[in-house]
């Protein structure tokens, strides 16, 4: 297994395994969108997370909403898959919050973190009332509870109220994607900033998009990464074996070097 952390109460490796790819999120453009799509079939997705177990990644990040992807994240659970799941919630397909929850809960989900998206938008409207409501409802399930956004202000914000567990921070405020304008932000400045963020929050934090959606060198990212989040923090990277049928392997064979 790769070095380990005590992530609010669970033994979690440094590198996390995410799924944009596999929902055909690639943050650059619709072709490669459908690429993932069509690529990542539910068999190939149970066979990327049986990879990344055996590279020696113990745990996997999904969202609840993409249809084929929590349905194979179920499936895997049910059938004993090894990995913790991590799930991220949002309710556009569901009925309301509470729902959502349940689901991923039902599902078997060793934590859970709101979207950033959402999070986003109750900063905006300065709305703690919704937030500490989902954030109670959720840790009544008895598992870990954060939130991701992408407005590094939001984090702090939700941190001054010390309702949650982690956070999970991007490296990279391309939150416009999930905005009514559309379109995407990748800024080298952004880095610094987001890394600045989470040495400053006292709770755990899992980085992600440290790799700016393909756009920076892994050698390069990865080792920014683990050299500036904090030594019990983690980071969260999809990976497209379209690029590279090997590259779960890769990576933690990377970020194991990087640790040592």
């Amino acid at each position: 297994m790769l070095p380990t952390v005590d992530f609010c109460g669970l033994t979690m490796t440094r590198l996390l395994i995410g799924a944009n790819p596999f929902g055909g999120f690639s943050h650059q453009n619709k072709a490669r969108d459908d690429a993932m799509r069509t690529y990542y079939t539910p068999e190939r997705i149970l066979e990327t997370w049986d990879r990344a177990w055996n590279a020696g990644i113990n745990t996997f990040v999904t969202n609840n909403e993409t249809a084929h992807v929590i349905e194979t994240t179920q499936r895997y659970l049910a059938m004993g898959g090894p990995m913790q799941w991590i799930a991220q919630v949002s309710f556009r397909t569901y009925e309301s919050m509470e729902e959502a929850i349940d689901r991923v809960a039902a599902i078997g989900c060793q934590a859970m973190f709101f979207h950033g998206g959402l999070i986003d938008r109750l900063f905006a409207e300065k709305d703690s009332s919704t937030l500490r409501g989902w954030v109670n409802y959720a840790k009544a399930k008895g598992v870990p509870v954060g939130v991701a956004a992408h407005n590094l202000q939001a984090h702090e914000w939700v941190d001054t109220m010390n309702i949650v567990d982690f956070h999970s921070v991007p490296f990279f405020n391309c939150g416009s994607v999930h905005s009514k304008a559309g379109g995407e932000r990748f800024q080298l400045d952004d880095m610094a900033q987001a890394v600045a963020l989470i040495r400053a929050l006292d709770k755990p934090c899992i980085a992600y998009k440290i790799l700016g959606a393909g756009r920076i060198d892994p050698v390069m990212g990865f080792d920014y990464a683990l050299r500036n989040i904090k030594p019990g923090d983690v980071v969260n990277v999809g990976m497209n074996r379209l690029d590279c049928d090997n590259m779960v392997e890769e990576n933690a064979a990377l970020v194991t070097r990087l640790l040592a």
